[in-house]
């Protein structure tokens, strides 16, 4: 009995032709190209997929540092302010300085008169204010509207902002520049 060999597998009972020799040797000529394909195509593949990683990984990344420098950003504008700010009061100390100098260098009664020049501005402007609101609750009087009403309507946050801004100047203002540095 010839033998005959596909594979590693012996087949019985087949004869010794040219077609069976050429079918083994073609079956294991194709079967060892179709393997030797695969596995050098398997590196390629863990390539491939190992990119397709790669790319979401440096997507994450671009979008992390886009957050990044929207935070230096806000960061930057932030502290812009911060030196405007302070900035700001630095020229208010230097004018306090120059006020001081002068009125200390000249009569008594320039120093008093420097003195009341923004207290007399903030009365000045109280005083016009307050005298706007009467007008109108006296004109609201003659429209007929009860005083609820009118109190109601006449006094707004507006109102109450301006004097928040008036008193915190006034009192809380000078309580922070004679604050010891």
């Amino acid at each position: 009995m010839e033998r005959m060999s596909v594979l590693g597998t012996q087949l019985v009972g087949l004869p010794q032709t040219k077609e069976t020799q050429m079918l083994e040797f073609l079956g294991s000529g194709l079967f060892g190209s179709l393997f030797g394909g695969l596995f050098r195509l398997a590196p390629e593949l863990l390539k491939y997929f190992d990119k397709a990683n790669e790319r979401k990984h440096e997507l994450a990344m671009f979008g992390l540092q886009t957050d990044l420098e929207k935070q230096r950003g806000q960061f930057s504008m932030e502290e812009k302010y911060v030196d405007h700010s302070v900035t700001q009061l630095n020229a208010i100390q230097e004018a306090f300085k120059e006020q001081s100098a002068t009125a200390s260098s000249s009569y008594k009664w320039v120093a008093a008169l420097s003195a009341l020049v923004r207290p007399t501005v903030t009365y000045v402007l109280f005083g016009m204010y307050i005298s706007f609101k009467i007008t109108m609750m006296v004109y609201a009087m003659g429209t007929g509207v009860t005083w609820v009403e009118i109190m109601k309507n006449n006094w707004t946050i507006d109102d109450f902002s301006m004097l928040n801004m008036i008193l915190t100047f006034w009192f809380v203002g000078r309580a922070i520049e004679k604050y010891p540095k």
